[in-house]
């Protein structure tokens, strides 16, 4: 098992929470939460949906640059080949969206 940097765009103030599509050239995987972008809930609920969607425990998620920005670098810590896979499979199968920098 090895730590896995991940690179997500986060969606603050949606309709509903989601993982999943693309943003950005290099692509990154979109994050989706109904949380605002105030007091780190966003962060927290960001963290939470990851979790969920790998199957993970919210510990195992560390931010590691972009705190108070919406592109993101997360760390995973001994992430699994499995987890590499999903979040592979979750970039490639996943339509480009278009997003105001």
């Amino acid at each position: 098992m090895a730590d896995l940097l991940i690179e997500i765009r986060v969606r603050p103030n949606a309709s509903r929470n989601k993982v999943g599509g693309t943003a950005g050239d290099p692509p990154r995987l979109v994050v989706a939460v109904q949380a605002p972008a105030v007091d780190g809930k966003a962060n927290a609920a960001v963290i939470k949906e990851l979790a969920a969607a790998f199957n993970l425990r919210a510990r195992d998620f560390t931010i590691v640059h972009g705190e108070l920005s919406r592109d993101k670098r997360l760390l995973i810590s001994s992430a699994s080949k499995e987890t590499s896979e999903k979040y592979l499979s979750l970039i490639q199968v996943a339509p480009q969206l278009d997003f105001p920098k």
